[in-house]
């Protein structure tokens, strides 16, 4: 489908998730070397066009479990928090080794799902991330399997890896799985299944098509699937289900095979904007002098230099109204700093906000990211008291 090349081509930011059936052989708990060599060919190809890619990776569990010598039936949850701690460090040694190849550097980054839900957390995850990206880094993202239970964590990567995209704002998700795509029902028992190349929205009767996991060390199956695929398109990514088996499975996609592209109905920043826009809950607000009202106009970071005065209590993370002299509500962001730190930082330079607050934070207030400008007439925008 040119469809398909199309959006990989277009994309600026892409998160490729890995599941441990394509990664890992299921006898002998290895990485399979000859699949991980051609599918890091692809991204390496995908960074030499000036992509940013982030690698969610399963396959811990997996390859712990065979180094402990544990059984792949009724693992205990102990058991299998100690072969995701013994197998994390083998997975991401053999991603740096293949990217090594291409001379790009592997980072690993482990998340639990306060990281992607809590906002300071979230603030805090999306920032590494991010710089990791902005030096050339390629990311290996998994769950962080050592310390969550079962009632407090993903429990499939492709929900982490959905979350991730919506966390940095990626253009694109590629699930690589076993299978070429959605189809209408199971085809391995149902010869007249058909294929569903394209979703523009995920109805209740494209929910229904979801199946269960079909092999013995992966936990996501169909319904896992497009249930990434609603948290994906809302935050503003398209999603791509493509058959992972053979080798350079990107390559392939890019030339035509068969895939089902799952279309967000806005785009990445768009749907941020609307997710900070929305907040109903702000517990705090700031005004601004004229100079910073014009830069955030103009796209730029608001910085604590141009804060005038501080109201409400809010931590790092919080939703926070930005007005102007006049009272009047003129924006809202995600504050890198309490109220407590901005009532401290205001009017001041960066260099010196180490010897205010005790460490050397962001030089932003609210990074431009995190900034959403409100379209609201006077009228009805009326100032606070």
């Amino acid at each position: 489908m040119k469809q398909l090349a199309e959006k990989v081509h277009n994309a600026s930011c892409i998160v490729i998730k890995i599941g441990s059936a394509l990664l890992v052989d299921e006898k002998t708990g290895l990485v399979k070397s000859n699949w991980i060599e051609s599918l890091v060919k692809d991204i390496a190809f995908l960074k030499s066009s000036g992509k940013q890619v982030v690698i969610v990776s399963s396959g811990s569990i997996a390859i712990g479990r065979k180094i402990l010598g544990l059984s792949s039936n009724m693992i205990k949850l102990e058991e299998k928090q100690a072969a995701a701690a013994v197998g994390q460090g083998k997975l991401v040694q053999s991603w740096a080794h293949y990217l090594a190849q291409h001379n790009i550097t592997a980072g690993q980054i482990l998340l639990a799902p306060d990281d992607t839900e809590t906002r300071r957390r979230h603030l805090n995850a999306r920032a590494t991330i991010k710089t990791l990206l902005d030096l050339g880094v390629v990311p290996v993202v998994n769950e962080n399997d050592t310390v969550t239970t079962y009632e407090i964590r993903f429990g499939d990567n492709d929900r982490l890896a959905a979350r991730v995209a919506g966390m940095i704002s990626a253009d694109l998700l590629i699930l690589l799985s076993d299978i070429d795509g959605l189809y209408s029902a199971d085809p391995a028992r149902h010869k007249n299944a058909a294929h569903i190349p394209d979703i523009i929205q995920i109805t209740d009767e494209i929910l229904s098509m979801g199946g269960s996991a079909n092999a013995s060390f992966a936990s996501g199956g169909m319904a896992t699937k497009l249930a990434a695929a609603q948290i994906a398109t809302n935050a503003g990514a398209d999603m791509i289900i493509c058959d992972g088996l053979s080798e350079q499975p990107l390559t392939l996609l890019m030339n035509g095979a068969r895939a089902s592209l799952f279309h967000s109905a806005t785009e990445p920043h768009t749907a941020r904007e609307k997710w900070i826009a929305g907040a109903l809950d702000l517990t705090g607000s700031i005004k601004i002098d004229d100079g910073a009202v014009k830069a955030i106009g103009d796209g730029k970071s608001l910085l604590p230099a141009g804060v005038t005065s501080v109201s409400g209590h809010f931590v790092r993370g919080d939703v926070i109204s930005i007005k102007n002299k006049e009272n009047y509500e003129i924006a809202r962001g995600l504050s890198n700093y309490s109220h407590i730190e901005a009532n401290q930082l205001k009017g001041r330079q960066s260099a010196s906000f180490a010897s205010i607050v005790g460490f050397q934070g962001r030089a932003e207030l609210i990074h431009a990211d995190d900034l959403v400008m409100m379209k609201l007439s006077r009228e009805d925008n009326e100032p606070s008291t």
